[in-house]
Protein backbone atom coordinates (compact mmCIF):
# COMPACT_ATOMS: atom_id res chain seq x y z
CA UNK A 1 0.00 0.00 0.00
CA UNK A 2 1.49 3.35 -1.03
CA UNK A 3 1.55 6.44 1.15
CA UNK A 4 -1.05 7.91 -1.22
CA UNK A 5 -3.37 4.93 -0.69
CA UNK A 6 -3.00 5.49 3.06
CA UNK A 7 -4.00 9.14 2.54
CA UNK A 8 -7.05 8.08 0.50
CA UNK A 9 -8.12 5.63 3.23
CA UNK A 10 -7.66 8.28 5.94
CA UNK A 11 -4.89 6.31 7.62
CA UNK A 12 -2.62 9.32 7.04
CA UNK A 13 -4.23 12.76 7.46
CA UNK A 14 -4.23 15.22 4.57
CA UNK A 15 -5.44 18.66 3.55
CA UNK A 16 -8.15 17.36 1.24
CA UNK A 17 -9.27 19.55 -1.65
CA UNK A 18 -11.67 17.25 -3.54
CA UNK A 19 -12.69 13.63 -3.91
CA UNK A 20 -14.95 11.48 -6.06
CA UNK A 21 -15.24 7.75 -6.71
CA UNK A 22 -12.06 7.66 -8.86
CA UNK A 23 -9.79 10.49 -7.64
CA UNK A 24 -8.52 12.31 -4.58
CA UNK A 25 -6.88 15.76 -4.46
CA UNK A 26 -4.92 17.15 -1.52
CA UNK A 27 -2.24 19.70 -0.74
CA UNK A 28 1.38 18.66 -1.14
CA UNK A 29 2.91 19.08 2.34
CA UNK A 30 6.31 19.68 0.70
CA UNK A 31 5.16 22.19 -1.93
CA UNK A 32 7.01 24.02 -4.64
CA UNK A 33 4.68 26.96 -3.95
CA UNK A 34 1.79 27.62 -1.61
CA UNK A 35 -1.30 25.93 -3.05
CA UNK A 36 0.62 23.05 -4.69
CA UNK A 37 -1.97 20.29 -4.97
CA UNK A 38 -1.68 16.62 -5.91
CA UNK A 39 -4.38 14.77 -7.85
CA UNK A 40 -4.18 11.00 -7.54
CA UNK A 41 -6.20 8.06 -8.81
CA UNK A 42 -7.76 5.83 -6.19
CA UNK A 43 -6.30 2.87 -8.00
CA UNK A 44 -2.68 2.03 -7.24
CA UNK A 45 -0.87 2.45 -10.54
CA UNK A 46 2.82 3.32 -10.45
CA UNK A 47 3.25 5.13 -13.78
CA UNK A 48 0.93 7.92 -14.88
CA UNK A 49 0.76 6.77 -18.50
CA UNK A 50 -0.07 3.20 -17.47
CA UNK A 51 -3.56 4.48 -16.60
CA UNK A 52 -6.02 3.71 -19.38
CA UNK A 53 -7.11 6.50 -21.72
CA UNK A 54 -10.56 6.99 -20.19
CA UNK A 55 -9.09 7.19 -16.70
CA UNK A 56 -6.46 9.71 -17.84
CA UNK A 57 -9.02 11.96 -19.51
CA UNK A 58 -11.31 11.73 -16.47
CA UNK A 59 -8.39 12.73 -14.25
CA UNK A 60 -7.89 15.95 -16.19
CA UNK A 61 -11.62 16.73 -16.07
CA UNK A 62 -11.53 16.15 -12.28
CA UNK A 63 -8.46 18.42 -11.98
CA UNK A 64 -9.84 21.29 -14.08
CA UNK A 65 -12.03 23.03 -11.44
CA UNK A 66 -9.26 22.58 -8.87
CA UNK A 67 -6.76 24.26 -11.22
CA UNK A 68 -9.20 27.12 -11.80
CA UNK A 69 -9.67 27.51 -8.03
CA UNK A 70 -5.88 27.57 -7.51
CA UNK A 71 -5.57 30.34 -10.12
CA UNK A 72 -8.18 32.41 -8.28
CA UNK A 73 -6.80 31.70 -4.80
CA UNK A 74 -3.12 32.56 -5.36
CA UNK A 75 -1.13 35.32 -7.02
CA UNK A 76 0.00 33.55 -10.19
CA UNK A 77 -0.22 33.70 -13.97
CA UNK A 78 -1.71 30.22 -14.24
CA UNK A 79 -1.88 26.78 -12.71
CA UNK A 80 0.97 24.67 -14.04
CA UNK A 81 0.77 20.93 -14.50
CA UNK A 82 3.55 18.43 -13.96
CA UNK A 83 3.91 14.68 -13.92
CA UNK A 84 7.14 13.39 -12.42
CA UNK A 85 6.24 10.32 -10.40
CA UNK A 86 9.63 9.63 -8.91
CA UNK A 87 9.03 10.19 -5.19
CA UNK A 88 5.94 8.00 -4.68
CA UNK A 89 5.20 4.91 -6.79
CA UNK A 90 1.58 5.97 -7.31
CA UNK A 91 0.51 7.96 -10.39
CA UNK A 92 -0.10 11.61 -9.58
CA UNK A 93 -0.55 15.00 -11.18
CA UNK A 94 0.95 18.16 -9.67
CA UNK A 95 -1.12 21.37 -9.86
CA UNK A 96 1.10 24.32 -9.00
CA UNK A 97 0.34 28.05 -9.07
CA UNK A 98 3.08 29.47 -11.30
CA UNK A 99 4.23 32.83 -12.58
CA UNK A 100 7.39 31.58 -14.32
CA UNK A 101 8.60 28.21 -15.56
CA UNK A 102 11.07 28.16 -12.65
CA UNK A 103 8.11 27.73 -10.31
CA UNK A 104 7.81 24.15 -11.65
CA UNK A 105 11.46 23.31 -11.00
CA UNK A 106 11.45 20.22 -8.77
CA UNK A 107 15.21 20.24 -8.18
CA UNK A 108 15.12 23.54 -6.30
CA UNK A 109 14.28 23.65 -2.62
CA UNK A 110 10.69 23.16 -1.60
CA UNK A 111 9.07 25.61 0.76
CA UNK A 112 8.23 24.80 4.37
CA UNK A 113 4.70 25.68 5.46
CA UNK A 114 3.30 25.35 8.95
CA UNK A 115 0.11 23.36 9.54
CA UNK A 116 -1.71 26.69 9.90
CA UNK A 117 -0.38 27.91 6.56
CA UNK A 118 -1.38 24.64 4.88
CA UNK A 119 -4.88 24.90 6.38
CA UNK A 120 -5.14 28.50 5.13
CA UNK A 121 -4.05 27.44 1.61
CA UNK A 122 -6.61 24.63 1.69
CA UNK A 123 -9.35 27.09 2.66
CA UNK A 124 -8.35 29.52 -0.12
CA UNK A 125 -8.72 26.78 -2.71
CA UNK A 126 -11.96 25.43 -1.25
CA UNK A 127 -13.50 28.91 -1.20
CA UNK A 128 -12.82 29.21 -4.94
CA UNK A 129 -13.87 25.69 -5.88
Amino acid sequence: MTVFSKIISGEIPSYKIAEDDKFFAFLDIFPLREGHTLVIPKTETDKFFDLDNNYLSSMLVFAKPIAKAIEKAFDCNRCGLAVAGLEVPHAHLHLVPISTIADLEFSRGKIKLSPGELKAAQQKILQNL
